[in-house]
């Protein structure tokens, strides 16, 4: 017998399970992985042919702009596939960021001046926003409380592990050709062909079922207090700025203590492996100690690893940093999204997520002015550091996490 509140997660639970047809699929959840991965490599697909690339294209003097405008894009977007997540949908939305992140990112290989690049990179940012919000606006649906926790681990890991293959497969693609990297944007198309054929519609339930309080509704979520987004957001451009302020800076000061690019290079990939085996843990280390200690351990490792790479050159110390940056990445990213989407209701989900992956964007937009700083790294390490603990107090006295 229903109780007369109806939407209870039991019963859309078992609604799911019994109805094959309104089921994700295994293959529906590696497709929602995979479409994760191209998040942060929406730079990193060009990052290692840079140079000869822009030579190319006609934009050397402003080579950089190439990897931090997509970010602005992102930023300045956002809102807009927030608003139309609520209005129709996060699949379909997914589907049309993907299908836009095809087109503009590919479109790069073939434009030629700062104008027409900046708008196609402006753009590609855009839809990478949609795709990254929409994609967890999908993964809320099908998703409930520590499965959707998992879940969003698996996406934080994605993420992550998107931007190791991407540099990896960029390097690669450059010497064979400097347009070659482009065809990486090309999996956005795979994707949207995985998630249409994978990842079902929502349900939609007749007119006469819809007025009965009594059925379950198997787009409901938990029904919380959409309490104010505000400090996670916060929390969110604080937690990337420190992890990407470190593979800013790091190449430079690295250089200035006689390591070589291949090390240089060895030791951000060993940070990025860090960052996902750490975004695997996460749940379980919240389980145990719950999601405000959980975060604060993210921002006390941030703290140490920015404090080790300022005031060491020793190379099993800065092993020893890279770690605590991998933890502080798997332990804070993924967790505040997966806060988003608890505090939100469902009708400002799709706005709420927008506004997470802006603050994961803008963390990165604003990093990109570091090296122009007319400081010593070591000191900028130092700074950062502070900032680090600083958060990781602020997170202890706050209410983060306690509902």
């Amino acid at each position: 017998m229903l109780f007369n509140t109806g939407k209870l997660e039991f019963e859309v639970f078992m609604t799911a399970t019994n109805n094959k047809s309104f089921t994700l699929t295994r293959y529906g959840e590696y497709s929602l992985l995979i479409s994760a991965m191209l998040t942060i490599m929406v730079g990193a697909a060009i990052a290692p042919g840079l140079t000869t690339i822009s030579q190319q294209l006609g934009v050397q003097e402003y080579a950089p702009l190439l990897i931090t405008l997509p970010a602005l894009g992102a930023i300045l977007f956002a809102p807009v596939f927030g608003t139309l997540i609520d209005k129709i949908g996060a699949r379909k939305t997914l589907l049309i960021s993907l299908w836009g992140y095809f087109i503009f990112g590919c479109a790069g290989a073939f434009l030629e001046g700062p104008s027409p690049l900046a708008i196609d990179r402006i753009l590609l940012g855009a839809f990478t926003a949609g795709q990254m919000a929409a994609g967890t606006a999908v993964i809320s649906y099908w998703f409930q409380g520590e499965k959707r926790l998992s879940m969003m681990a698996k996406q934080g890991m994605a993420i992550e592990l998107g931007g190791v293959i991407f540099l990896f497969f960029g390097g690669l693609l450059t010497e064979l050709h400097w347009q070659a990297p482009f065809i990486i944007y090309a999996l956005a198309l795979v994707c949207a062909l995985l998630v249409s054929a994978f990842v079902p519609k929502p349900r939609t339930l007749p007119q006469a079922e819809a007025k009965d309080e009594t059925l379950p509704n198997l787009a409901w979520q938990a029904t919380p207090q959409d309490e104010s987004v505000k400090p996670i957001i916060l929390l969110a451009v604080m937690a990337m700025s420190l992890f990407f302020s470190m593979f800013i800076m790091l190449p430079t000061h690295l250089a200035g203590l006689g390591f070589g690019e291949a090390e240089t290079g060895y030791l951000l990939s060993f940070t990025s492996f860090v960052a996902v085996l750490s975004a695997m843990l996460m749940p379980k280390i919240v389980k145990q100690v719950g999601n405000k200690m959980t975060l604060v351990i993210a921002f006390v490792t941030y703290g140490l690893a920015h404090s080790l790479f300022a005031t060491t050159s020793t190379l099993a110390w800065l092993i020893g940093a890279a770690v605590a940056a991998g933890v502080g990445f798997g332990f804070s990213i993924p967790l505040l999204n997966h806060r988003t989407v608890e505090v939100s209701s469902e009708e400002k989900r799709g706005k709420h997520l927008s506004y997470f992956a802006m603050a994961v964007f803008l963390g990165q937009f604003l990093t990109s002015a570091l090296e122009f700083i007319p400081v010593a790294h070591w000191q900028l390490f130092l700074v950062c550091g502070v900032l680090a603990f600083t958060c990781a107090i602020a997170t202890k006295l706050s209410s983060f996490g306690t509902n």
